[in-house]
């Protein structure tokens, strides 16, 4: 066991769309230790594409939930190989991608509170999940359920008064309401519904972990001004969902101190306190310290554009959520769905799969890209609803086909021209300070052109 006068250590977990990853870090902030999996390439027995399960509709997304799990052994196994000393964490916490909803079978909390230290995670939890795989951020498949809601509600206004957003296929209550239409039997032998954030949390906690405000308020389910589930939206969606759910918590709440499980197979210290887990937008505000009036730009799987209001705005366009720092306030943000991988596709075609190369081709090209411009949405975008990919030349005539180096200046271009559009569309002021995180703000050449 570690001194007491040693240091204390703080884990961050972050259980995203294509890998799982930690950081460790002292009271100073500086990092001491940093791991990750790979969802394609180190489990390659879940057959995944970009960390998830593309179906032959074209909308349904899914990902492997004992994929998830099993990365968090191996993860754990990495910093054990690597000698970390898990007995001086004191606390630890962390993010999952947003939207994305877990379904724990009946009798799955009892298998959570007796976890055998001298078996893996993924062993034991092989049966707890009455979804094997489960719908996710990129899933568009529930635009019914996302009509029935709104109608519900009042309105597709009224329900972004009142929850933050309209209704969109990918928030966790149309997903819960399709999946209770369609899978009912599924849906019966369901004991609690997580979200990802909640269910990592679940399983340091050995138990059902709250769902956190911010996260829950990408629900189309929680009231964001009395910050309770809306029994209008409850009622909409499923018989006794509340149940299913538990109660919201403050984003900031400890939840309790980790499962004895981790302590006996790792050597975690029994005081080490489990703090809620929240949705991955919203720590990105809290780990960039925004500040009101910032803006900042997440360059991920998905683009997001989030910033800290002055005042209540829902609209029909973009997202309020609960502020995961400060608990009276907000945080806005406009979700862009073909981000990262986008990218990743044009650096493959028009690059060799090089990030140099792709670069260089916007370092040899001007500014304003000659008039060209592009609009690539490989999948259906969520801001503005529409798909298929569109080029124009300088006379704004649509056009096949760019030259390499032009096609990438024309797609790093249109999706920071379109970033700003729809702020600006919604009152929002770019000249600010702007701050950029996520994979791709580690591109210079993407940041400045």
């Amino acid at each position: 066991m570690a001194d007491l006068e040693d240091p204390p250590v703080f884990l961050g977990f972050d259980f995203s769309s294509q890998q799982v990853k930690v950081a460790a870090i002292d009271g100073r902030l500086d990092v001491l230790h940093q791991s990750i999996v790979h969802f394609d390439s180190e489990l390659p027995e879940f057959r995944t594409q970009g960390g998830v399960h593309l179906h032959g509709d074209g909308l349904r997304v899914t990902s492997p939930v004992l994929m998830w799990v099993k990365a968090l052994d191996l993860l754990l196994d990495k910093m054990k190989t690597s000698e970390f000393d898990f007995s001086r964490v004191r606390a630890l916490s962390g993010s999952g991608q947003q939207h994305g909803s877990v379904y724990w079978r009946r009798r799955a909390s009892e298998t959570l509170s007796q976890l055998d230290p001298d078996q893996s995670l993924h062993q034991l939890l092989q049966d707890s999940f009455s979804v094997s795989d489960s719908p996710v951020w990129m899933d568009s498949s529930s635009s019914q359920q996302c009509q029935d809601l709104e109608a519900a509600a009042g309105g597709a206004q009224r329900l972004a008064d009142i929850t933050g957003s309209r209704a969109y296929e990918r928030f966790t209550g149309n997903q819960i309401a399709k999946l209770r239409q369609t899978r009912p039997e599924d849906f019966q032998d369901t004991e609690r519904i997580s979200l990802v954030s909640s269910f990592a949390a679940s399983l340091f906690l050995g138990d059902y972990a709250a769902i956190d405000y911010s996260d829950g308020s990408g629900m189309n389910l929680l009231d964001i001004s009395s910050r309770t589930w809306s029994e209008i939206c409850l009622d909409a969606v499923a018989p006794h969902l509340g149940r299913l759910l538990g109660a919201p918590l403050p984003s900031t709440s400890v939840l309790g101190p980790v499962s004895s499980y981790f302590v006996r197979r790792y050597g975690f210290s029994a005081g080490c306190s489990v703090v809620a887990f929240t949705g991955d937008n919203p720590a990105s505000l809290a780990g960039m310290r925004l500040q009101p009036g910032d803006v900042s730009v997440s360059l991920g799987t998905s683009d997001t554009v989030f910033l800290w209001p002055q005042q209540l705005r829902p609209a029909l366009e973009g997202h309020i959520f609960c502020n995961p720092v400060e608990r009276e306030e907000y945080m806005a943000l406009l979700c862009f769905k073909n981000g990262s991988l986008t990218r990743e596709r044009i650096r493959n075609q028009c690059a060799g799969g090089s990030w140099e190369v792709f670069s260089a081709a916007l370092r040899d090209t001007p500014l304003g890209n000659n008039g060209n411009i592009g609009l690539y949405f490989d999948t259906m975008e969520i801001t503005p609803a529409a798909v298929g990919l569109h080029r124009f030349d300088s006379d704004d005539t649509e056009v096949s086909s760019f030259s390499a180096r032009v096609e990438v200046r024309a797609l790093v271009e249109g999706q920071f021209m379109s970033r700003r559009v729809h702020a600006e569309r919604l009152g929002y002021s770019m000249r600010t300070r702007v701050l950029a995180t996520g994979g791709a703000s580690s591109n210079k050449e993407i940041l400045q052109r």
